[in-house]
């Protein structure tokens, strides 16, 4: 375990669009150790009489004391003050289009659902007020389930700070890059990388280039770990090397904030004084992490069949049911397709999970009508029939079988054993596509008894 210093934001007196590069810390789950001053961290203990800087010791718990070593989730941070000091008088404030299960709002038509992208609106939106659930399920005061929600944000948060404590977040962008300002150093994110910021992490998200939009995963349940492969072995999928966690970087800054807090699916939010990014050093495994979509390496069948997506899987949210997960996190991403004599496309289905789709860039090989586009998404709720438009079945079922490549697409998939009920604003929304449970009515009927 290497420390390594990062660089501080000490005595800045505005929300920077920060000047300070990110800095990162490679593997998945590590017991890292990083320190933005030398001599921050403790050496031998945890909770010495007192710190070094006079800083102060607190550890954040990401599962319970007493779980077994393999997913027990902990960090020491030594910072400026407690977070106990950054709390003020919390009031609940509107949470705006952000909904949390259970939220029955409306009833749908059972019926595979599609929405084009959500216009990025000319108003100025920070993350939490241009946060737009679609979709929810199971329960997070039960801590199982998952909501899915698309992002537009059009201002950086300034002086401003929110953590949540019903879930962690899976950020997915798809337009636009962002700063993650987090206790735990800075995250840098662009399309085709994802973001993971466990529950109690606090954070500020700034723009980077722009007007961003893209979809989160907040997960209810168990935190997101790397998928067993199996007999796929020790190499292939996602790596652990290629996931980044930042190096310590804080803030020292005595101005006007706010900080809100998400809990029990409402929002609250309070004044304090200072900046709460104030952790000088840490060590531990619970922290927030990076990962580059692109080294994804997929695998894949050789000679003929088509595997199950399973194969696909970045990340998983393991639950109490061995094999099954409380949410999948696939990706479908370039690779070579090579099999013979088969049906390339994903099949048709029914699947005891339901599928909630979205699309970072190109075109998803299922869908080529033209009606799935880069930021839209799509539902496929449990047991209800999913499968290739027309035209995608038209064209691989004729289709000379040479090796074929696909390049210049990213398709992703949050997967959960629970069904997804719809928000009311994805429901009314002028996104909706109206026609889309109707597709496989266009397709073509081929049968001929007397044609083997």
């Amino acid at each position: 375990m290497n420390i390594q210093s990062a660089q501080t934001l000490a005595g800045r007196q505005t929300a920077p669009e920060s000047a300070i590069q990110a800095g990162y810390m490679s593997g998945f789950g590590n017991g890292f150790e990083t320190e933005a001053l030398p001599g921050a961290l403790p050496l031998g203990r945890n909770s010495p009489q007192q710190c070094a800087y006079g800083l102060y010791a607190e550890q954040l718990s990401g599962s319970p004391f007493t779980a077994p070593r393999t997913t027990n989730e902990r960090s020491w941070l030594y910072r400026i003050r407690p977070t106990v000091g950054h709390w003020g008088q919390f009031k609940k404030v509107d949470i705006g289009l952000w909904r949390t299960a259970p939220a029955p709002e409306v009833d749908m038509p059972i019926a595979p659902l599609r929405w084009d992208p959500i216009p990025i609106p000319s108003e100025p939106l920070s993350f939490i007020e241009g946060m737009r659930t679609l979709t929810t399920a199971g329960d997070a005061g039960a801590q199982a389930g998952m909501g899915a929600h698309v992002y537009l944000i059009t201002r950086s948060m300034a002086d401003e700070y929110f953590y949540n404590c019903d879930g962690e977040m899976l950020f997915v962008p798809q337009q636009g890059s962002l700063r993650l300002a987090t206790e735990f150093g800075i995250i840098d994110i662009e399309p085709g990388e994802i973001a993971i910021i466990p529950r109690g992490v606090k954070i500020r998200v700034e723009l980077k280039d722009g007007p961003a939009r893209g979809y989160i995963c907040e997960n209810y349940g168990g935190a997101f770990t790397m998928p067993e492969r199996g007999p796929i072995g020790a190499n292939c999928m996602a790596n652990p090397r290629d996931f980044l966690t930042p190096v310590a970087a804080y803030e020292d800054r005595e101005v006007p904030s706010r900080l809100y807090v998400k809990w029990g699916g409402n929002l609250w939010a309070a004044d304090i004084g200072q900046s709460p990014l104030d952790v000088v050093a840490w060590h531990g495994n619970y922290a927030p992490y990076k990962y580059d979509l692109r080294r994804y390496s997929p695998v894949g069948p050789v000679l003929f069949d088509h595997a199950d997506p399973s194969i696909f899987t970045v990340l998983t949210s393991p639950s109490e049911t061995p094999g099954t997960a409380n949410i999948d996190f696939v990706l479908f991403s370039d690779r070579w397709l090579v099999a013979e004599n088969t049906f390339r496309p994903p099949w048709y289905h029914m699947n005891v999970m339901s599928e909630f789709m979205g699309l970072v860039y190109g075109q998803y090989d299922a869908k080529t009508g033209g009606g799935f586009v880069p930021g839209g998404a799509s539902l496929h709720n449990t047991m209800l029939p999913h499968g290739p438009d027309r035209d995608a079945f038209e064209r691989a079922s004729n289709a000379e079988l040479k090796p074929h490549k696909l390049e210049n697409t990213l398709a992703f998939m949050f997967e959960t054993r629970f069904p997804q009920r719809v928000s009311a604003f994805a429901a009314n929304s002028g996104a909706l596509q109206q026609d889309y449970g109707g597709y496989g009515h266009k397709l073509t009927k081929h049968f001929d008894p007397s044609r083997p």
